[in-house]
């Protein structure tokens, strides 16, 4: 069964003819027709409880003896039969920013994530009569949809091949498969997800400074690439303008001598000591 739409009378008429039934049997009362008065005042009673107003996107449904009726999305001031059931269910959009999950990835790592949704009711049916209390189904179902995503993806990648999406350099395509995830689960609701993103990630306290410390050293690894590959080519830079300009004429011993040399200087970590040689080129 999906959600229908019911139109209920306009509150304000009917809070007319209520006014009207009150002067017509207090009038009743006073001419003494008490036989046409109380059932009167019972049916003016009865209208009392058919009054309701709906806030902007806000809705109404209406069930009478376990039978739906319909659903009120227009805000307002209405009136219905009294013996209608009401449950008001609000259409706004809604922040969900779940706990700190301790997940394990891909590899098996352990992992903190949490993950902030943006969601809003969209089918008030599914709302009010497939779930128990949908405010708990998306709590739940989110959590659930976290711990299968963590799972498919690793953290980080470490290899040089850098082309498996994580859940740390992926961030675009995961939490898009995060929102279809969500989409699918919520959907038994009549949830609409509006936007599901990764709020939080970080690896668990007891791997975090094991996996801190390999971040670093393959930072370090990599400068050191990028410094040695900067260091030849300034060194095949030096000596091919001091061939050019014909500087001094280096036999292979000399020229391999001067290759190391320029080549601890560029790529030391240290300042370099100038040495003077105060004796021929040979000394």
């Amino acid at each position: 069964m999906k959600e229908s739409i019911f139109s209920p009378w306009s509150g304000y008429l009917m809070l007319v003819i209520l006014f009207g039934c009150i002067g017509l049997d207090i009038y009743l009362f006073l001419e003494a027709m008490y036989a046409f008065a109380a059932p009167l005042a019972l049916v003016w009673l009865l209208m009392l409880g058919g009054f309701f107003f709906i806030n902007p996107n806000g809705s109404v449904v209406l069930t009478l003896f376990g039978a739906y009726k319909g659903t009120v999305r227009q805000n307002g001031f209405y009136w219905v039969n009294p013996f209608f059931s009401r449950k008001s269910i609000s259409l706004r959009a809604r922040n969900f920013d779940s706990e700190r999950l301790k997940v394990n990835d891909k590899m098996g790592n352990p992992v903190l994530i949490s993950v902030i949704l943006v969601w809003r009711v969209e089918e008030t049916f599914r709302a009010a009569f497939d779930v128990d209390n949908y405010e708990s189904f998306v709590k739940v179902q989110t959590d659930a949809a976290v711990r299968k995503l963590a799972a498919r993806y690793p953290y980080d990648n470490f290899d040089d091949d850098q082309t498996e999406v994580t859940l740390r350099s992926g961030l675009e395509d995961v939490n898009h498969n995060l929102e279809n995830e969500l989409e699918e689960r919520l959907a038994i609701a009549g949830i609409k997800v509006i936007e599901a993103r990764i709020g939080y990630l970080a690896y668990a306290p007891e791997i975090a400074n094991a996996m801190l410390r390999r971040q670093q050293a393959e930072a370090i690894v990599a400068a050191r690439l990028k410094i040695v590959e900067g260091a030849v080519g300034m060194v095949e830079e030096a000596l091919k303008l001091m061939n050019e300009k014909q500087l001094m004429d280096l036999d292979p011993e000399r020229r391999a001598a001067m290759v190391s040399n320029l080549m601890v200087v560029l790529c030391g970590d240290h300042d370099v000591t100038p040495v003077v040689n105060t004796g021929t080129l040979h000394q």
